[in-house]
């Protein structure tokens, strides 16, 4: 056994002589022993170095052990040390997804990815055959697929392995789309639930596979099995079920129960938001005033469940911030594709927590999703009593910056169309529009303009405001610009907000 603290040097020579040494037929168990010591102690700090000099003895390592568990698996979990090794092993990749040092981010997807097609067939095969509701070949593969969803939310934009695809295939096709998906999901209407329904099998279903699924979504892919309209009606009964009554008794939640409807609600924000864009899903899912009304106030109930706040991560990283983000996306969601601004408006509760969640979010999504809500559904005036204003101006103006100088133009996992569409919502209301002409943002968007059309519509909307008509004014290339605009642009909509900035303006058209 390694001892606690080595040179790091001397530990990686240790580790490359370990990994070189592996023998599948005649391993020791202090071989197992001392590799798992070494994956503990790479913490934060060293981990990128620790990575970088070790590249080649960890891909190894991690092709080594899907290898084994794709044959016959059982010699190499039924012995304490090989099976902890497995879970050190899924730990330390978790580490590396979230860890923001010098990583390369191509070293990351092959240390993640080595399996093969071959070998992830192999082991779905051997779960599918698998009677034994806590097997743990199926908690191994559900750690991996929780790592694998990830990653896919913090780097959407990668390529992948062809494996990726393959997997996400095969898990839509026989668990998502499955009836044995529905019986899980059944076994959560109930409302007092004994720590056994949590077998490793419910919690493959319920939790690896719907994540993975879920992130999947987002990376916007052409070929998918079904269509979101599918998936969305297969399980909306049960995630409306399951939300009804669970909603009233949150602080009886499990750390089991909570992983389960935090996947769940994630998956359906995915399927009402399916490839970056709303759609119509929702509407299907909340067909009447009251029914929508009645969910926004049981998704309310959950939000605001203070215990959650202090466990929240600025990365979608645990349970409770995807719990978070997904819940406030779907609010969002409703806002926008139900008419009902008033119920929130008129709704102190609603309104307040929404305000609460928002100001003390860690993560950018929530904190988005939060501001957007209010700027939507919040009049002038009650915007302008609840005194947030500038915090929502000064937020949209860092992440817009942000992801305008990023060379992919995301901010995050969010596209700067989506910002920008964002930001329009709020440059209608008065408190914003004075925001920005005192913080002088007005010549940061007249330079993105020609990039993104819709800054002509956000400035439409801020023409309103005295101090943003003397500001433009003041800009004689950029009114030069509307005007040839006025006359020359075959885009309807450009012309329309420019002629409406020119009207403000009270600059007219012959």
């Amino acid at each position: 056994m390694l001892p606690l603290h080595r040179p790091a040097n001397t530990m990686r020579t240790s580790f490359d002589q370990l990994v070189s040494s592996l023998n599948a037929c005649d391993l020791r168990i202090d071989t197992v022993e001392q590799l798992r010591t070494i994956l503990k102690q790479e913490k934060t700090a060293s981990l990128p170095s620790f990575i970088n000099q070790s590249y080649d003895s960890l891909l190894i390592l991690e092709q080594w052990a899907w290898q084994l568990l794709s044959e016959d698996y059982r010699p190499w979990t039924t012995e304490y040390s090989y099976l902890k090794f497995f879970y050190d092993l899924a730990l330390f990749n978790r580490d590396m997804i979230f860890n923001n040092g010098d990583i390369d981010i191509d070293r990351k997807i092959s240390l993640l990815f080595c399996v093969t097609i071959d070998q992830i067939d192999s082991i779905f095969t051997q779960i599918d055959q698998i009677n034994d509701e806590n097997d743990v070949l199926i908690r191994l593969l559900n750690l991996s697929l929780d790592n694998y969803a990830y990653f896919f939310y913090d780097q959407p934009q990668h390529q992948v392995p062809a494996v990726v695809d393959h997997i996400d295939k095969y898990i839509v096709r026989k668990y998502i789309m499955s009836k044995e998906h529905k019986f899980y999901l059944a076994k959560l209407h109930e409302p007092k639930l004994a720590k056994s329904v949590f077998t490793s099998k419910l919690l493959f279903y319920l939790v690896g596979c719907t994540a993975y699924t879920h992130t999947y979504m987002i990376r916007k892919l052409l070929s998918f099995p079904y269509t979101a309209e599918e998936m969305v009606a297969f399980l909306c009964d049960d995630y409306l079920e399951i939300i009804r009554i669970h909603s009233h008794a949150i602080e009886s939640w499990s750390k089991e129960f909570l992983a389960c409807i935090a996947q769940l609600i994630g998956f359906m924000s995915g399927g009402f938001w399916w490839k970056g864009r709303q759609q119509t899903q929702i509407k299907k899912v909340l067909p009447t005033e009251q029914i929508t009304c009645s969910h926004v106030e049981d998704l309310i109930r959950i939000i605001a469940y203070k215990p959650f706040y202090s466990q929240t991560k600025s990365a979608r990283s645990n349970d409770e911030t995807v719990l978070i983000d997904s819940v406030i996306m779907i609010l969002l969601i409703i806002v926008q594709s139900q008419n009902i601004n008033w119920f929130f408006r008129s709704n102190l509760f609603v309104r307040d927590t929404i305000i609460h969640v928002a100001e003390l979010a860690l993560n950018d999504e929530v904190c988005l999703c939060g501001y957007c809500i209010l700027g939507e559904t919040l009049a002038d005036d009650q915007l302008k009593a609840i005194k947030i204003a500038d915090n929502i101006s000064d937020y949209f103006f860092r992440i817009i910056e942000e992801a305008w100088k990023s060379l992919t133009k995301i901010f995050r996992q969010i596209p700067l169309q989506l910002l920008l569409e964002g930001f329009q919502i709020l440059s209608k209301n008065d408190s914003i529009q004075q925001r920005t002409a005192s913080s002088n943002k007005l010549s940061f968007f007249i330079h993105m303009c020609d990039q993104y059309p819709i800054v002509f519509d956000i400035i439409w909307a801020l023409s309103f405001n005295h101090d943003i008509q003397q500001q433009l004014r003041e800009n004689t290339p950029f009114i030069h610009k509307l005007t040839r605009l006025s006359n020359q642009a075959t885009d309807e909509q450009i012309r329309k907000a420019v002629d409406g900035i020119l009207w403000n303006l009270q600059i007219h058209q012959q």
